[in-house]
């Protein structure tokens, strides 16, 4: 077994494998960027080296200086988590060439099934069935377009290298598919430094069932069952199970068998993914599932497999790189109960899931699993971290498991209305609506669903007069919550007339006042503007946190937040209004399709902005004659105005 190993990567893929690696007696090395200084992972290892700047392209994809951090410190081998470098072959041929261990696959392996359209035709080769598309070497648009007529529409343009859903466009008409194929080249280009693509049929009721397999370097292959991650938003995973639901015997050996041979084709070794779409239409049926692509790697998702199986991944790729046999034959796997994870993250769901940047100034998961349930937070991040625009916005993957997928799927609710997170939005009221939907607890899930119940999954009831109160109180300095507080030592006593202070709270553009009054021993009275005065205790200040200009109340899974404004700040910052338009969150600006002196339409593409790899449309709010917009490759901040208007024209 090695010694110490070094960890390509950061967050929570980084702690993660810290925790197997310290288990195992394994010293570990971490490396950073600008960014990620003071990161939880950095913390947890024994040693961290400074790679670069924030950028990834300027640290966590610089491989020359990870190897160069592994050399100095005395690593023999470099695990390379998920994402970055994990799935780039000429990486490991570096790794080998240094004289150090690539803890994953061969090179060799990651080239056959990196590029999907090489590795569909490798596929069908092995007898392993294949999804009905054009996989060829032709990227002409004319061939390109041709060959989706010949597929049938709808098809669905799928960049070729890499995955995450970037680079991937439905396209339902043949007039629409010249738009899409740009849309897709962009993306995949900006993700993966590749941009040619492959067109597919896309299937009606389609649903994601991928089989993780495990190799070693002894010709042994198995599979540790399936995982459904049918519950997907542009074609990212939100929600992902194991076992899934409706799996029956027959269904369950076809895909695993495919997947093994998948594996022994290419002489796999370490963790890997064999990914199917399933045609969903008539339920699960043995002959109605196809090869997607394999993911060379360990995957954000593979905490359920190891709740229903009870083996730690992280420990089998270590012992594997190390030269040992697979720990277990495949009669020695067994599965058992069900396990959900929900991937928390920094994004807006009502914005149509837009990435956010913010500080972490509350973190606070469940103390403890639901009753009859077992659960596990996997994260990167602690109360106090900022959540950065150079990197994926995830905080935390919430994994619960039960004897069975009901009650499972209930501890899964349960956990996240209980767990509190303030200073970013989140979309965890998202997933707990998500966990609750009746046809998701009915095991009817494609990847369609959350896409036709978009609106409703993340409709946000407003706040009630109890939640505003809390608020209130909160705000208004009376309580006890910081012992600094100089109105805390007074609070209930006047010689007249009971304390009483003014409270202005902001909950987007709609102000809310209220009135707090303190009437001894811990209680309070809050009037509203519009409602009845609401009766508060130091009690029900619980799940109500404060930070400078903000309070936020948890109720049910979402946290509502208010800004308080500062009665002493200037109020003038008048300069745009409804006359601009301002960038949505940190990014780029990929593509300008308007000038200065265009009249525009209300819903009128203007310029597409890139945030996180993914690309997003700002489209004009309103009618009116552009007087300045943004530049192409300008880097814009969140609120940085892209597009001001000299006139608006009536509709």
């Amino acid at each position: 077994m090695f010694s110490k190993i070094l960890i390509a990567n950061r967050g929570e893929i980084a702690v993660r494998v810290i925790r197997t690696a310290r288990r195992m007696g394994v010293r570990t090395v971490a490396v950073y960027s600008d960014a990620d200084a003071n990161a939880l992972h950095v913390a947890m290892a024994d040693e961290a080296v400074h790679i670069g700047a924030s950028p990834v392209g300027e640290s966590y994809l610089r491989g020359d200086r990870i190897i160069e951090a592994a050399k100095a410190t005395g690593a023999e081998a470099i695990h390379p988590g998920y994402g970055f470098l994990s799935e780039n072959p000429d990486f490991v041929d570096q790794v080998v060439a240094a004289g150090l261990v690539f803890i994953g696959p061969s090179a060799a392996s990651i080239r056959a099934m990196g590029l999907k359209d090489a590795a569909k035709r490798l596929m069908e080769n092995a007898g392993v069935p294949v999804v009905p598309g054009y996989h060829g070497e032709a990227q002409d648009i004319v061939v390109l377009a041709s060959k989706a007529r010949e597929i049938g529409y709808p098809v669905l343009i799928k960049a070729r290298a890499g995955g995450g859903g970037k680079g991937m466009r439905r396209v339902e008409h043949p007039d629409d598919f010249p738009d899409a194929l740009s849309g897709a080249r962009r993306e995949a280009k900006a993700a993966f430094g590749d941009d040619r693509v492959l067109v597919e049929k896309y299937v009606e009721k389609p649903r994601h069932i991928e089989v993780q397999v495990f190799g070693d370097n002894f010709g042994n292959a198995v599979h540790l069952f399936e995982r459904d991650c049918s519950a997907q938003r542009r074609h990212q995973k939100v929600i992902e199970e194991a076992p899934a639901p409706g799996m029956t015997a027959g269904m369950r050996k076809a895909m695993t068998d495919a997947a093994v041979k998948a594996a022994k084709a290419i002489s796999y070794s370490g963790a890997g993914t064999i990914e199917f779409i399933v045609d969903a239409s008539d339920g699960l049926r043995p002959d109605r599932f196809w090869f997607m692509e394999m993911n060379t790697r360990l995957q954000v998702e593979h905490p359920v497999t190891e709740m229903i199986t009870g083996v730690d991944l992280v420990e089998w790729q270590l012992r594997v790189a190390a030269g040992e046999k697979l720990p277990k034959s495949q009669e020695e796997i067994a599965l058992s109960g069900h396990a959900f994870e929900a991937r928390i993250y920094a994004e807006d769901p009502q914005r149509d899931f837009l990435p956010a940047i913010g500080t972490l100034h509350h973190l606070s998961f469940p103390a403890q699993a639901p009753a009859g349930s077992a659960m596990r937070i996997e994260t990167g991040v602690r109360q106090g971290d900022a959540i950065s625009p150079y990197y994926d916005p995830m905080i935390a993957k919430l994994v619960v498991h039960a004897e069975d997928r009901h009650p499972a799927l209930h501890a899964l609710a349960t956990a996240l209305k209980n767990t509190e997170i303030a200073g970013s939005v989140t979309n965890i009221g998202f997933l707990a609506a998500l966990a609750q939907d009746a046809d998701f607890a009915a095991g009817d899930v494609d990847t369609g669903l959350i896409g036709r119940k978009q609106v409703a999954l993340t409709e946000t009831p407003q706040p009630d007069a109890t939640i505003v109160a809390r608020a209130a109180l909160a705000a208004s300095g009376m309580n006890s919550v910081s012992s600094d507080d100089p109105w805390a030592s007074l609070t209930g006593y006047s010689h007249f007339h009971p304390i009483e202070r003014q409270v202005s709270l902001h909950r987007g553009a709609k102000e809310l006042k209220a009135s707090v009054a303190a009437e001894g021993n811990g209680r309070y009275a809050v009037r509203l503007e519009g409602f009845p005065s609401v009766a508060l205790t130091q009690a029900d200040l619980a799940g109500t946190v404060a930070w400078p200009g903000h309070v936020a109340v948890f109720a049910a899974g979402i946290a509502y937040t208010f800004t308080v404004p500062d009665p002493f700040a200037s109020a003038a910052e008048a300069e745009a209004g409804a006359g601009s338009m301002r960038a949505p969150m940190p990014g780029l600006v990929k593509l300008v399709r308007a000038a200065q002196g265009d009249a525009v339409k209300k819903g009128q593409p203007l310029l597409i902005l890139e945030a996180m790899k993914m690309e997003h449309t700002i489209a004009a709010q309103h009618d009116g004659i552009i007087a300045d917009i943004a530049l192409e490759g300008a880097q814009v901040t969140d609120g940085t105005v892209l597009v001001r208007f000299v006139e608006e024209v009536s509709a």
